[in-house]
């Protein structure tokens, strides 16, 4: 679930952008999971270096959360700690 929120809040994001927030690697097999029940995509090429896969939520990641649009998500309460 934080994958799929992190990619929702972040799109597009790629792998590195994963671990940036959680601190470790995402798996490759989590993130096929998520694309194999159609709840994210690839998106465009990420600017880094190499320039990596990024990863878009897809029309049907709205439908289970009773989302109209991603602006529909509710806005993300920061701790203290995350600011600067």
């Amino acid at each position: 679930m934080g994958v799929l929120c992190a990619i929702a809040y972040h799109q597009p994001i790629d792998r590195a952008g994963h671990k940036d927030i959680f601190g470790k690697e995402v798996s490759r097999d989590l993130l096929a999971r998520l694309r194999y029940k159609d709840l994210i995509a690839s998106g465009p090429r990420s600017p880094r270096p190499g320039a990596p896969h990024t990863f878009v939520t897809m029309e049907t990641f709205l439908v289970p959360f009773d989302l109209q649009s991603l602006q529909d998500l509710p806005e993300l309460e920061l701790d203290s700690r995350d600011i600067g």
